[in-house]
């Protein structure tokens, strides 16, 4: 037995396949990106019999063909040879469209175990026989039930027994009399060049240029010697469109599909066809995914969701408050003889920083929870399905809905769920106007000044606010389509996955990771500039901390004629701005210091500088202007690319400004006051 051993996990999403890497790997898990690109990486280790294995979790992904990050990532690991089994997690209630993954796996020549999971739902629809399963695909196939760990021993046990032997491709399709020639016909090519043994199995390789994979064509072309195969492949591309009318690509699946679906008349039986006609998912979804019923429930549902989570978080954040308060005062008083600087550092800057950031965890935690109930139980599914034909309006499809929905939580891990989308179009758009969903941040800034301006309508002008950043979202969506990120929407191919219901571990797991992401990310960058802006707020040295005086202060001054145009020139009002490009949720504490009095009091204070419409035209200002820093830098890892974050911070400030302007003048066009 091996002292080392790597093994790759694939499979679909909504196939089960974290579950199983969690039951093998527990605890010992590391999350971080893939070298060079922003696609997760997830890895963990287990060991058994004195071998430490090594288990990579890869994307989720239907096939292994060029149309998103994920797919280049899972199969250039595979390709890389790295792995030494390959496990693909197969979800038994849905072999049709999963197994077109397996069918592409053991044509790569990967050394495949096939676990097949979510086997006793499949079981009570059908029989499948597993033992005819595994000859027909000439791989091991491992019956599991991951949520129970069913099954976990024997797939341990079938990876041990595969790493054994050479990987191989067990099936050859035939592909019909228009493609077989072709395809066999560049296998010769491509076996008498050395250079492409690096790149897999050369009728996988012949089968890629068929396909017209670009990836992979430019990888051919990178190889010296490849002139003629590339000839003969564009040959045999334009021969067989000429006879079959279509794209040999659209001609392989369907022969994909052909090999599948007759293995399954081979294995798989209905067990009561009158039973299966009218699942407990078909009929609950006969309601949820309804043309006129399936909208006015998900608002519900988000609406329940958003005032759960902000009832539940009030005693946690209050709770912080409280801590971050004695906190506070307990440096003070133990740091009574240090010098006044160093007194100011560490109480108005480090522990005030931290506690800018800690005291919204509870909400971000909470959403992230009732976030992940809705994806393991299948609801997320969905709700893009939902909104569907209302993306493709904008040029986009149904999963860009997911990330705008996070978004009214925190856009930083709305953002990175733009990681999904199949297409860079799709995904750039979606981070482009991601920000003007209304994140919790900015919600004590708009109960601040609703509080103070418009105490019958509180939440009427709130909502005002979250239904403009809305249509703000939805029309430059489609002008950023239109114009800079030109071309046609990606397809949506998303499976509905039958009603789960979510484990307490899996649950708890997939809220913890995206929260300590967002700690990782965003609590660093804002501690660090929090730092900065404090020294801004105390120099010169002997200045009120924050005063008209500091260099903030000062700068706050300089900006604030800008502003005159939307209706509050008042220093205070654009120093509040400026330090809500650290976090919007500061704007509030930045106030009460510039005003020099407590929450109770700054309402009072704002009446002698805003207006109702001046107000109004903040809280617009707030809402659209320049993302807060957590934001900014994950745009700039998500994108790669510093002028599209310039971009997004740049075309914010300035609609901000736009919008805010127009608001007010028309305002008072209209004899508001």
């Amino acid at each position: 037995m091996k002292d080392k051993m790597t093994v790759a996990l694939a499979g679909n999403p909504n196939s089960g396949k974290t579950s199983i890497f969690n039951n093998l790997t527990g605890a010992r898990q590391h999350v971080g990106n893939w070298p060079g690109v922003t696609v997760e990486k997830k890895e963990g280790r287990f060991n058994k019999g004195g071998c430490e294995v090594s288990v990579i979790d890869l994307p989720g992904t239907y096939s292994l063909g060029a149309y998103s990050l994920d797919e280049v990532v899972a199969r250039d690991f595979i390709l890389s040879g790295e792995a030494d089994v390959v496990v693909n997690i197969v979800d038994a209630t849905n072999l049709e469209r999963n197994l077109y993954l397996t069918t592409q796996l053991i044509e790569m020549g990967a050394n495949v175990v096939v676990a097949l999971n979510i086997f006793d739902e499949a079981e009570k629809k059908f029989h499948i026989n597993v033992e005819a399963l595994g000859d027909l695909l000439g791989v091991p196939v491992i019956p599991t039930v991951a949520p129970e760990k069913k099954g976990i021993e024997e797939l341990e046990e079938a990876i041990f027994e595969a790493a054994k032997t050479s990987p191989a491709c067990k099936i050859e399709l035939s592909y019909g009399r228009e493609i077989r020639p072709h395809l066999q016909q560049l296998i010769q090519m491509i076996e008498k060049i050395p250079q492409l043994e690096r790149m897999g199995n050369p009728r996988w390789l012949a089968l890629k240029l068929l396909e017209e994979d670009e990836h992979i064509r430019k990888r051919v072309e990178e190889t010296k010697g490849t002139e003629k195969l590339l000839g003969e492949a564009d040959k045999a591309v334009a021969h067989i469109t000429s006879i079959i009318g279509d794209d040999p690509e659209v001609a392989i699946a369907d022969h994909r599909y052909g090999f599948i679906s007759s293995l399954l008349r081979e294995v798989m039986h209905l067990r009561s066809p009158s039973r299966a006609r009218v699942s407990v998912s078909d009929k609950i979804d006969k309601v949820l995914t309804n043309r006129f019923l399936g909208l006015p429930i998900f608002i519900l549902v988000a609406w329940g969701i958003f005032e759960a989570t902000f009832r539940l978080a009030e005693p946690l954040v209050h709770g912080i408050e409280v801590g971050m308060e004695y906190l506070g005062n307990l440096f003070t008083t133990l740091m009574a003889n240090a010098p006044q600087w160093a007194t100011s550092l560490v109480v108005d800057g480090i522990v005030g920083g931290l506690g800018n950031v800690l005291v919204f965890l509870p909400n971000i935690f909470l959403l992230f929870l009732a976030i992940s109930l809705l994806e393991d139980s299948g609801y997320m599914a969905r709700v893009a399905y939902i909104m569907d034909h209302l993306m493709h309006k904008l040029g986009l499809h149904g999963r860009s809905f997911i990330p705008m929905l996070i978004g009214f939580g925190c856009n930083v891990p709305a953002i990175m769920a733009t990681r999904t989308l199949d297409s860079r179009r799709d995904r750039m758009i979606t981070i482009m106007v991601n920000p003007l969903m209304s994140c919790s941040a900015r919600l004590p800034v708009y109960v601040l000044f609703v509080g103070a301006f418009f105490t019958k309508n509180q939440g009427t002008v709130i909502l005002s606010l979250y239904l403009l950043g809305i249509f703000l979202a939805i029309v430059l969506a489609k002008l950023f389509g239109s114009t800079i990120f030109k071309g046609e929407s990606s397809h949506f191919v998303m499976e509905l996955p039958p009603y789960r219901l979510p484990t307490i571990k899996g649950t708890f797991v997939h809220m913890w990771e995206r929260g300590k992401l967002f700690l990782r990310r965003a609590g660093g960058i804002i501690f660090a500039v929090v730092v900065v802006i404090w020294s801004l707020s105390i120099l010169p040295y002997g200045v009120e901390f924050g005063g008209q005086d500091s260099l903030a202060g000062k700068l706050g001054g300089a900006v604030a004629p800008i502003f005159a145009p939307a209706g509050f020139n008042a220093p205070e009002a654009s120093i509040a701005l400026i330090f809500g490009f650290v976090a919007k949720e500061v704007v509030v504490g930045s106030l009460g210091v510039m005003y020099g009095v407590g929450e109770e009091g700054l309402a009072g204070a704002l009446q002698q500088d805003f207006t109702p419409l001046s107000a109004y035209a903040f809280l617009v200002m707030i809402l659209i202007y320049v993302p807060c820093m957590a934001t900014v830098a994950v745009i700039r890892r998500e994108t790669n690319s510093w002028p599209w974050t310039f971009f997004a911070v740049g075309y914010s400030m300035v609609l901000g400004w736009v919008v805010a302007t127009l608001v007010y003048q028309g305002g008072l066009l209209l004899g508001f006051s």
